[in-house]
């Protein structure tokens, strides 16, 4: 699939516009089935998750048109139900389908989700969930076969605050009858921007973005045109290149409030932050401190930059502690950081950090996507030549990322 080739030790400086939000876009583009007509999005990130989803709407019948600096989808003559186990498998993302298609067409048939290997991440609260809004749920050879009569709303109240289970819920009681209350709803800021699309497509939603959601079912719903939100995990992302660095970096395109717990850690670590309206510029040049971070679900400290701050704390003076509370198999990417010179040690859901001098260009493997992004930001701050394979894993997530740190002046190439 290629490779990126760093030579490290740059600085970077410049300006970089954050992309729209993966993690969002790909259930706004589920959630295009539900109008059976035409949606149009702009701000749609170029990445391989949404150009797959993308393809998946296309083999159930729908139409996706690129047009400059948007996607016109139109979903009028969808004529399939079942979603094709080998993108099922390739995409976890793509079980979000299943709540459009049966909220719908009251039916879908798929398969158990695939993607990351970063810990379990059962579909069990989202299989619950359509159960309870009357959706018969038949397991066989590995598919999962849903049907309903119709569809009618109940109170569900979720063991934990599943985003893909919450955003399935939504998306298959937006047609139903009556109300769908969500207790215990997950409340990142990806679902608010689903329930603002949904909305203005004509569905009735409120409370994303709190612990309760409700959803008053409608009949039909209209075409919509929208602007995607933008991807603080990216955000994120460049905001540690510039930390591990020692850089100095403004993001444009970016809201604040969705990273402040991000923000906060890292002036902790001694790095400089300043927040307008839609940038936020660090100053990383002077030494970084050790930190303590505990990952939790939103609006605690996203489990998706983990990986990164690890990276970057690996040359923080003192010794810090991760803790991940979220996936248990999310560390797997720290044995190709000790091969850079690392000093980590893990012991069940902690890693201790303790900072070294300098980090060494190594031949090193992407595990999965936040993973081999911080492989990638290890590469820059390193002594000498890093080559990061598998970066098929780092693509699913990232627009044009060797593009952009180049602008800010990091040595990379993709070969």
């Amino acid at each position: 699939m290629g490779k990126y080739i760093i030579k490290g030790g740059k600085k970077l400086e410049g300006e970089v516009r954050i992309s729209g939000s993966k993690n969002a876009a790909l259930p706004i583009l589920a959630a295009t089935i539900l109008n059976s007509s035409k949606s149009t999005l702009y701000n749609l990130p170029d990445i391989h998750d949404t150009q797959m989803m993308l393809e998946i709407l296309k083999l159930l019948g729908a139409k996706a048109e690129k047009k400059k600096n948007k996607v016109i989808i139109d979903t009028s003559k969808i004529s399939k139900y079942e979603i094709p186990e080998s993108l099922m498998r390739q995409m976890r993302s793509s079980v979000i389908l299943a709540g459009s298609l049966i909220g719908k067409y009251k039916t879908a048939t798929f398969s158990y989700p695939g993607g990351c290997d970063i810990g379990s991440r059962p579909i069990d609260l989202h299989l619950k969930g359509f159960e309870k809004l009357g959706i018969a749920i038949q397991k066989e050879y590995g598919n999962i076969n849903c049907v309903a009569d119709k569809i009618i709303g109940e109170k569900i109240d979720l063991d934990f605050p599943s985003v893909g289970a919450t955003e399935n819920i939504i998306l298959a009681s937006v047609l139903a009858e009556g109300q769908t209350i969500i207790n215990n709803a997950a409340r990142e800021p990806e679902i608010i921007d689903l329930q603002n699309f949904l909305n203005k497509m004509g569905a009735k939603i409120k409370g994303a973005g709190s612990n309760q959601i409700i959803v008053q079912g409608v009949k039909t719903l209209k075409e919509v045109s929208y602007n995607i939100m933008p991807d603080r995990i990216e955000a994120g992302t460049f905001l540690c290149a510039a930390a591990i660095t020692g850089g100095n970096i403004k993001l444009n395109e970016v809201n604040s409030e969705h990273i402040t717990p991000v923000i906060s850690k890292l002036e902790e670590a001694n790095c400089k932050i300043k927040i307008e309206k839609n940038s936020v510029e660090i100053n990383a040049q002077k030494k970084l401190k050790s930190l303590e971070i505990k990952t939790m679900p939103y609006p605690g400290f996203p489990t998706d930059l983990q990986s990164l701050f690890v990276s970057t704390l690996t040359v923080a003076k003192g010794t810090s502690l991760m803790v991940e509370n979220i996936f248990e198999n999310r560390y797997k990417y720290i044995p190709e950081l000790v091969r850079m010179g690392a000093k980590i040690m893990v012991e069940g859901k902690s890693a201790v950090i303790k900072g070294v001098r300098k980090l060494y260009g190594a031949n090193v493997k992407a595990t999965d996507l936040r993973g081999g992004a911080a492989l990638v930001l290890a590469g820059l701050a390193a002594k000498g030549v890093t080559n990061v394979e598998n970066i098929e894993y780092i693509l699913r997530g990232y627009e044009n990322f060797d593009i952009k740190l180049q602008k800010l002046g990091a040595n990379i190439l993709l070969e």
